[in-house]
Formats: structure tokens, sequence, C-alpha cells
């Protein structure tokens, strides 16, 4: 039995209001690949959580890019 563990990328964003919020989730709702996703807000870095089992730090940051957003991997 193998066990599956769920891939978390975390990235420091300025994604700050409801409003910026607002303008991503539509793209990251309707992304097959992304199980699960937020935004902490009250974070100085505005921390966004993607939950995925395939895609890479790059691919989110390019999607939240072309939103006109600041996107940037953490460790």
């Amino acid at each position: 039995m193998k066990n599956h563990l769920e891939n978390i990328l975390v990235f420091a964003t300025n994604i700050k209001t409801e409003n910026d919020k607002q303008k991503i989730t539509n793209t990251l709702n309707k992304h097959s690949e992304i199980k699960q996703w937020n935004v902490d807000q009250e974070d100085i870095d505005c921390v966004l959580r993607i939950v995925t089992n395939t895609l890479s730090e790059e691919h989110i940051i390019h999607l939240i890019k072309q939103h006109d957003f600041d996107c940037a991997a953490l460790d």
C-alpha cells in the first residue's frame, strides 16, 4: 500500500484585500489539479498555500502573475 502525501506549496504574495483574493478565486477554484488553497491576508507576506500533487512552483507563480500579483516561493 502506497503512502500518498499531498504536496503543499507556499508563496509570498501581495494579495492583500478581499477584492484581490476575488481576482484569483475563479482561476484557482477551476484548476483541476489544485485540491485546496488559501491566502493568509493577516500575514505580512500574504502567504498563499496551494495543495497539489502535480503542479510546480513555477506553474503557480505564472498563474498568479497573470492577475498582476507578485508571487514568490517560500521555503
